[in-house]
């Protein structure tokens, strides 16, 4: 059997749809799908705006990691500055360049895509991209973003990228944005960077 290893848009027929709640942030969807010969399933799912992910990673190779609560875990996790895709007719970079000012007090000269991800496609819309941003500068005092609710208390750490890694391989760290976001930075750094695609990417969402 000959196949392509690539993930296709393939939206199946939907007969009716119905929102069954509306959130802060996102919404969850019932969805009546025909599959076919499968016959018609019903599907509850959250509507999700996507997001973007960023790791930020200096001239000595260490990240910028946050700890910040996650309150349906019950948790405080390390993991990259990250933010919704909330703002209507933002492109995706910009996004992550507002994400970086907000949360990491940071600009980037160098920005590529290093890796897309849906985090849960089999109940969550959620897609998101995650950049590599290189050639940092720290944000002037006067122009830094005011941190709220969650945020406010966020710590920032700059880690080695190799040691980032290795908290995730020895299950120290658990934020999905952590996990798929500093292991493909560990791989794309073992090729020197060469193989990264452009900021501007086509997406498949």
């Amino acid at each position: 059997m000959s196949y392509e290893l690539a993930d296709a848009a393939a939206a199946r027929p939907v007969v009716s749809r119905t929102r069954e709640f509306t959130g802060l942030v996102w919404d969850v969807d019932s969805d009546k799908v025909d599959l076919g010969d499968a016959g018609t399933v019903t599907r509850h799912y959250v509507q999700h705006t996507g997001a973007v992910v960023i790791i930020a990673l200096d001239a000595d190779d260490r990240v910028y990691l946050v700890r910040q609560y996650r309150h349906p875990v019950w948790m405080d996790c390390w993991e990259p500055p990250a933010g919704l895709l909330d703002i209507v007719g933002e492109s995706l970079v910009d996004a992550a360049r507002r994400e970086l000012h907000e949360e990491a007090d940071l600009t980037a000269a160098t920005w590529h895509t290093l890796v897309d991800y849906f985090p849960s496609g089999g109940g969550s819309s959620e897609a998101v991209r995650v950049f590599l941003a290189r050639d940092l500068e720290f944000v002037p005092e006067a122009e830094r973003h005011e941190r709220t609710e969650e945020e406010r208390d966020m710590v920032g750490a700059w880690v080695p990228l190799a040691e980032a890694a290795a908290a995730v391989a020895e299950g120290r760290v658990h934020s999905s944005s952590a996990v798929v976001g500093l292991l493909a930075a560990e791989r794309a750094a073992r090729s020197s960077f060469e193989e990264l695609r452009p900021a501007d990417a086509p997406w498949l969402r």
